[in-house]
């Protein structure tokens, strides 16, 4: 009886109808109208390797993807100090994430229907009640991956996300600063805007936002914060008379390697299967950032320099950055002009504003990463659009989804700027926040860390 009452609709086939028609009434109606039960979620095989393999993927982009990026930027003396504070901080939001941070983010709902907005419970804190056998829900019905493996991998976003940050502030910020800043920051900046965007119950993710892989999250954030944080520590001694070249062009190219193998992982894994949608992030990948590489180099050769490794990898970044919320919501040839816009967009904000504005944004975090999370951003709108060859649906309303999407830009932008704000000011009130005059002109790597990166 179980059986029938669970699968009525089988009973209407071949010898079932005999015992069908010998209930009463009121237990065919019953029968009738039980819903079937849902298949239960399944754990596939590749699904749960392929993003095992994402999030070591991304984890490359740190380190050694990021750290040999930025650190080529940076001068001979402040090499080892850029890469010890990026991982550092990257270790130090591994133990917070799974502290409290995946449970904030991704948690139950706390009891507050308005909170659920922007912030999860802490019940899950220090992971409590995951197991092997606990599953993370993917973008597809009945199909999940291991929670443990959906843990690592968001862990590995917020790790970049802080590491991204201190791009603006090299050469001259404490190390310790830098450690506490990041507690405090990722616990009031990230973990809300990931909950918001990326949460079921999230603000932006109930409204409607599109980010693929981390625009607002990981980009805007960062390069907001990048900003704030650099006006507020001031310019390095020397800035911007002095000559502060990249030491090694050669090992920011290795870097901007790493970065893009690494961004494979961090875009088409954030499809969460390995799926026709991760196959779209992989070539929007290739292309959007194809095509920023070569823009760069063109807006080079138009305002009249030549075309530079420093501006090729420049626009590699741009492209991978813009191309984040937009890899599974945009066709390849939508990519292709996202690329293209952003690159030459962060092109002029880095060499026009900056120098006009004055700031000292060591290694522009901002001008790439937060310029360019703004135009990817709002332009997923536009490249969603299935008459753009996007995935949008046929009665896709354009005006509608820019508004949700402008909106949870200027959000973001306000949110990480009031939130650096404060990290800032803690960070400085415990331990200073600036190095000494004496440290900066001898270098943080010896002045910080006791070591060269270059014992010549």
């Amino acid at each position: 009886m179980g059986g029938i009452m669970k699968h009525p609709m089988k009973l209407l086939a071949g010898a079932g109808l005999g015992l069908f028609a010998a209930l009463p009434a009121w237990a065919q109606d019953a029968a009738l109208q039980a819903p079937a039960a849902a298949p239960a979620a399944t754990v596939d095989k590749g699904d749960t390797a392929w993003m095992m393999v994402s999030t070591i993927l991304v984890l490359m982009m740190i380190l050694p993807g990021l750290a040999l990026f930025y650190g080529g930027l940076t001068r001979t003396k402040n090499m080892l100090s850029v890469m010890t504070q990026i991982g550092a901080v990257s270790a130090l939001a591994m133990l917070l994430w799974v502290m409290y941070g995946y449970s904030l983010a991704f948690g139950p709902d706390v009891s507050s229907a308005t909170l659920a907005n922007f912030i999860a419970s802490p019940a899950k804190a220090f992971l409590a009640g995951v197991t092997p056998a606990s599953q993370a829900a993917t973008f597809t019905a009945g199909v999940e991956i291991p929670e443990y493996v959906f843990i690592c991998f968001q862990m590995t976003f917020a790790a970049i996300t802080i590491s991204l940050v201190l791009g603006s502030v090299v050469e001259r910020i404490k190390f310790a600063a830098v450690m506490v800043f990041a507690i405090v920051w990722l616990t009031i900046t990230y973990l809300p805007i990931a909950h918001m965007v990326w949460a079921a119950s999230g603000y932006f993710f109930k409204a409607g936002a599109l980010d693929f892989a981390g625009g607002t999250v990981v980009h805007i954030n960062a390069g907001v914060s990048s900003l704030v944080l650099a006006v507020l520590l001031g310019k390095r001694l020397g800035f911007p008379t002095e000559r502060m070249a990249p030491h090694s062009l050669t090992l920011t190219m290795v870097g901007t390697g790493l970065l893009w193998v690494g961004w494979f992982g961090f875009n088409a894994g954030s499809a969460l299967e390995a799926n026709g949608t991760a196959g779209l992030a992989m070539i929007n990948t290739f292309v959007a950032t194809a095509s920023a590489g070569l823009f760069w180099m063109l807006a080079e050769k138009f305002s009249g320099h030549k075309g530079s490794a420093l501006g090729f990898c420049s626009g590699i970044i741009a492209g991978l950055v813009a191309v984040t919320p937009a890899a599974g919501n945009s066709g390849p040839f939508g990519a292709i002009v996202l690329g293209a816009v952003a690159s030459v967009v962060c092109f002029f904000a880095v060499t026009v504003v900056k120098p006009k504005l004055g700031y000292d944004d060591s290694l522009d975090a901002f001008g790439i990463h937060g310029i360019g999370g703004i135009i990817g951003a709002i332009g997923t709108a536009v490249v969603y659009a299935p008459s753009l060859g996007g995935p949008g649906a046929a009665d896709y309303a354009m005006g509608e989804k820019l508004g949700v999407q402008v909106f949870a830009v200027l959000v973001t932008i306000v949110w990480a700027a009031v939130g650096t704000t404060i990290a800032w000011f803690v960070a400085k009130a415990l331990t200073g926040g600036r190095v000494s005059k004496e440290v900066e002109l001898e270098g943080l790597d010896l002045g910080e860390h006791g070591e060269r990166a270059y014992n010549i």
